[in-house]
């Protein structure tokens, strides 16, 4: 794309058609024009007239596919559910809300793109959309409690992409659009679909999961923007040809979360420049930016449209991008910076145990200012008695204390250094030391994640090595596994199905897998797994993609993606067990 069409109002993208040959979207080596785009939306917008209801799920692993998909639900006058994934709870809550459900799950009766004519499809000419129409449903993302439903009329989002345009587009140019963030939520709706819909960029269809990708995707663009956020940015490698793919590179977004000082200064070295940081929620919409050349430029200059005002430290917004008009007072606590502002922290982390308040981000500030953790959250643990749990990642010094002396030696230095601020009836009580805070595709970090990580259920598993295709765990079997519960009396074993669980489970926690167990192979048990073994877990994927399907097809044009995992346990005593399991996609229809 030589060159960028003129900025297109959303609600006029289908009735103010571009040029028919103008590049929409890019699967590989497949570049998607306006005219199929058009003719792939026409074909949802009949599937989707087709249906009584008006509330429909869609969840697509492909950006073009999910775009055509959208843009027909809204131009058939629905309302699009976008849920952050696909798991059983998920569905079955959503199953609940909604008349039915589109895209890649496995699930029976799914809405699917009509197989009506392209000539018939072509006879019906594009209305405006009505952009006061509640058209989306996304859902906050549950870093502090259940997620929430959120509704948003059409003008929300139009009007945020207009506010994008008009602070960003002038600087970035006709550039292909790459992305680690997920369309399913609404920073990357807006960044990796409707703004470059709008403005007439390309974008790849494939979200980019690893270092190794984005190095790979930047090296073929001749110009690049790259949406991102804080979870991708901290976790660059170093050890990759990032150079020539860097000098097309034009723009880097960063949301989701505040970006650490290393973070940004890792962003500079390895990709030559500082992110365009944006600062907003799902329920206000984008409110400001910033771009820092160090660590010290801490403040936010309000987007285009957005106005701000502090009451008692607390920060409240006024927008075209709020879903009713007036101020909106935010649980974030700010200062200003002449015509900018600062954000000191949050107002909504404080909870009550045995009737004392108890701020969570204090507690916080104060492990991280011992240096032994680079990384922490602390969570609220249910049960009769409510206690404090923390989830951390150590520092390299944290590290070598918990190799060298063990996990209770680190708990106790983190106990020490929290005793003068915090009272001994609320210490936290549990801890958990990872590799990295859970992320989920939105790269946020749920309190449902957290919660996971102290299941009595799981391994407290010590990542020791870790490359885009490959990884080593170290993990102590300790008796107080509830697997050992009757297996059996006086001689406790592993059982063979729990260390292929600790496989999976693992493996998704650090790689792309498909989502759909199909079957394994090779798998054999050699030595029994006792209490007290030390094993080392060794896991390796592989990649497989079929031949993309033609666009119109029932598959969404894209190519089938099988991931085998393979997985080896091992010991001082010899080899455990091996084997490898394969996932497949998630079927349109169950099988």
């Amino acid at each position: 794309m030589s060159q960028m069409d003129q900025c297109i109002p959303l609600h006029l993208l289908l009735s103010t058609a571009r040029a028919a040959q103008h590049p929409v979207a890019v699967r590989g080596q497949q570049v998607f024009n306006f005219s199929q785009f058009s003719l792939e939306c026409a074909r949802w917008r009949a599937a989707f007239a087709a249906q009584a209801g008006t509330r429909f799920v869609l969840y697509f692993n492909d950006t073009f596919s999910f775009s055509a998909a959208l843009f027909g639900a809204w131009h058939a006058g629905k309302c699009v559910y976008l849920p952050a994934d696909i798991l059983p709870a998920t569905l079955a809550a959503l199953g609940r809300e909604v008349d039915g459900f589109a895209g890649d799950i496995a699930l029976p009766d799914l809405i699917e793109a009509s197989a009506a004519s392209d000539a018939v499809l072509k006879m019906h000419e594009w209305q405006a959309l009505v952009p006061s129409a509640i058209g989306l449903v996304v859902y906050t993302s549950g870093s502090t409690g259940e997620p929430s439903a959120i509704p948003k009329r059409l003008s929300q989002m139009f009007e945020e992409v207009a506010s994008l345009a008009s602070c960003f587009d002038t600087q970035l140019g006709a550039a292909t659009v790459l992305a680690t963030v997920s369309h399913q939520h609404i920073y990357g709706l807006l960044f990796r679909v409707l703004w470059p819909l709008a403005s007439g960029r390309i974008f790849a269809t494939s979200r980019l999961a690893f270092s190794e990708d984005i190095a790979s995707a930047l090296r073929l663009c001749e110009s690049s923007i790259l949406v991102s956020s804080p979870a991708h940015l901290k976790r660059l490698s170093v050890d990759l040809d990032w150079a020539s793919g860097t000098r097309g590179l034009k723009s880097i977004f960063c949301s989701g979360g505040p970006l650490s000082d290393q973070a940004l200064a890792d962003c500079c070295n390895i990709l030559g420049q500082a992110p365009l940081e944006v600062y907003g929620s799902s329920e206000t919409g984008g409110v400001a930016w910033r771009q820092r050349k160090d660590a010290s430029a801490l403040a936010w200059q309000a987007l285009p449209g957005v106005a701000i005002r502090i009451a008692d430290e607390n920060l409240q917004v006024c927008s075209a991008h709020l879903f009713d008009p007036g101020w909106l007072a935010t649980a974030d606590r700010v200062r200003m910076s002449g015509e900018r502002f600062e954000l000191i922290g949050r107002v909504d982390r404080i909870i009550k145990i045995e009737e004392k308040r108890v701020s969570l981000t204090a507690i916080e500030a104060a492990l991280i200012s011992t240096g032994l953790l680079s990384e922490v959250r602390i969570v609220p643990l249910p049960g009769t008695r409510l206690t404090l749990g923390v989830v951390a990642v150590p520092s390299m010094q944290g590290w070598v204390l918990h190799d060298t002396s063990g996990k209770m030696a680190l708990n106790e230095a983190l106990r020490a250094a929290l005793s003068s601020a915090v009272e001994s009836s609320v210490m936290p009580r549990r801890w958990r030391y990872r590799w990295a805070l859970p992320h989920n595709a939105q790269s946020k970090t749920t309190e449902a994640a957290l919660l996971a990580l102290f299941d009595p259920r799981r391994p407290e598993a010590r990542l020791l090595t870790h490359t885009g295709d490959s990884a080593q765990f170290r993990i102590e079997v300790a008796d107080k596994l509830p697997y050992f519960d009757g297996h059996f009396k006086n001689f406790p074993i592993l059982a063979g199905v729990t260390q292929i669980e600790w496989a999976i489970l693992l493996g998704r926690e650090l790689f792309e897998l498909a989502p759909q167990f199909m079957h394994m192979d090779g798998v054999k048990f050699q030595h029994v797994i006792t209490v007290g073994h030390s094993l080392l877990l060794e896991l390796a994927i592989k990649h497989n993609v079929a031949s993309p399907t033609p666009i119109g097809d029932s598959a969404a044009g894209v190519g089938a993606l099988n991931t085998t995992l393979s997985f080896k346990f091992s010991s001082d005593a010899g080899q455990h067990s091996s084997g490898r399991i394969l996932f497949g996609p998630a079927l349109a229809k169950a099988a």
